[in-house]
């Protein structure tokens, strides 16, 4: 079993092409032992977002800070802390931050796709 505080858990930057001001943090992972799902929460700086990108798996997302937007069916739509959302895969997507404050969420992907 594994019980952490993520204010331990160290930040990385999002290193994808596209992405500005964003961080991960590995919550749970398979080097932790979880065979099935990996945890990832993300920080989006004021201004920041995700690349508008596509993958062969699945995310559920949960929202737990600020206010932002993701891009969905062509347009942006606002999320805010409390939603969830089930992106299902190849369904092409985008993260924005659409306040002053940071943007936290939740990300599950099958644990197979995340790199430790």
């Amino acid at each position: 079993m594994k019980i952490a505080s993520v204010k331990e858990i160290p930040s990385e930057k999002v290193d994808m092409d596209g992405a500005k001001d964003c961080q991960v943090k590995l919550a749970v992972t398979a080097r932790d032992g979880a065979p099935n799902f990996a945890m990832r929460i993300f920080e989006v700086s004021a201004g920041g977002h995700t690349p508008l990108h596509r993958h062969p798996y699945e995310h559920e997302i949960f929202v737990m800070e600020g206010q932002g937007t993701v891009w969905r069916d062509g347009k942006e739509v606002t999320i805010k802390p409390g939603d969830v959302l089930y992106i299902p895969a190849d369904e092409q997507h985008q993260f924005k931050n659409a306040s002053n404050q940071a943007f936290k969420f939740m990300c599950l992907i099958p644990a197979k796709f995340q790199k430790c």
